[in-house]
């Protein structure tokens, strides 16, 4: 309640980017962990041969370039993905580029990978594996830069791979973006396969030692693309899948005012509307891989119970974001605490 009275009376009247870089330093800086963090939740389980301190952490976006991953994981996340990071350093889209629907404690975002490059990243990732951050469970989401062709992204994705796989607890190829022009594209599996096929010799020579490696998948894509997608990461022996990225569509369950929707423009929309698609495409992976590849889900995850029906419907790690913009620094620990086995 202390959190969303800052929240109306702060956040929401400034611009969300700026809002979202304010309350990134201050979780850098420790600020909110000596304040409100609490005692961790111990719920470990083993996933792709990785130990986690609990099943639920957080997604890909928040912390694109590896500049708070202690201070998140004192908050009681049981993992960080970092990312998406590209080869090659870039600014993202222009702004504004990132927009809130408060009605619906919903987001509009089309960042457009802005992030420091994997070879920054990457030496960001080395210096905190060597000092406190050494056991921390550490995702690394790559895409391919936007500059980069289609028909080129293999490179960018092996590029990222090489620079990356030897500092991360798994790797997960990102092709689910709404905001990076061709990127869902790779998604048809004649074009995802060689490109899988790729970054998985990366990862299986990794001199850290092999890098389990994850795809991640948009809700967008039709029943039977999530059944090719299956298919394929199994026929290829990756490691899991992640679902699932944000949505292109404007669902009409929507609270936020029309003209409010409109006026945020085109982006991938996150937020509690997420939730049905991606608990269907969870359940439809599940009975498609069974125990074969670990299911990451995420979409629309914002209260406890959540965490639960997505652990229960068959995901082995939950993972949010957008709850935490809106529900603030208690928000990880009390979701973490939901993955506790009954």
């Amino acid at each position: 309640m202390v959190y969303r009275a800052f929240f109306d009376a702060v956040f929401s009247s400034m611009d969300p980017e700026k809002a979202h870089e304010r309350g990134f330093a201050a979780i850098k800086a420790g600020r909110f962990v000596t304040k409100f963090a609490m005692r961790k939740t111990h719920a470990p389980r083993t996933v792709m041969g990785i130990e986690f301190p609990n099943a639920f952490g957080l997604a890909a976006g928040f912390d694109k370039n590896a500049r708070a991953v202690p201070g998140l994981l004192s908050l009681g996340f049981g993992h960080v993905e970092i990312g998406t990071v590209t080869a090659r350093p870039q600014p993202g889209n222009p702004k504004p580029r990132l927009f809130r629907l408060v009605e619906d404690k919903a987001i509009v975002n089309r960042m457009g990978f802005n992030n420091d490059g994997a070879a920054v990243v990457a030496a960001r990732l080395h210096r905190l594996r060597h000092k406190s951050g050494r056991d921390a469970v550490i995702g690394v989401n790559i895409g391919k830069n936007k500059a980069t062709e289609a028909a080129d992204a293999i490179a960018d994705y092996v590029e990222c791979a090489r620079l990356l796989a030897p500092h991360a607890s798994y790797l997960v190829v990102n092709v689910s973006s709404p905001n990076t022009p061709g990127l869902r594209d790779l998604q048809a599996v004649d074009e995802l396969r060689p490109l899988l096929a790729a970054v998985k010799d990366v990862c299986d020579r990794s001199h850290g030692g092999r890098v389990p490696l994850v795809v991640k998948i948009a809700p967008d894509l039709a029943d039977a693309d999530v059944d090719a997608i299956a298919d394929l990461a199994m026929e290829l022996g990756l490691d899991g899948i992640s679902a699932t990225n944000t949505t292109i569509a404007r669902p009409d369950e929507l609270l936020t005012p029309l003209a409010t929707i409109k006026a945020a423009g085109a982006g991938g929309l996150s937020g509690p509307v997420l939730a049905g698609r991606s608990t269907e495409v969870l359940v439809r992976l599940k009975q498609r891989v069974g125990n074969r590849l670990a299911i990451i889900s995420m979409g629309g995850v914002t209260a406890p119970e959540d965490v639960r029906a997505r652990l229960d419907a068959g995901a082995d790690l939950v993972q949010g974001y957008t709850g935490f913009i809106y529900e603030g620094p208690l928000w990880p620990s009390r979701l973490a605490a939901a993955s506790k086995r009954p």
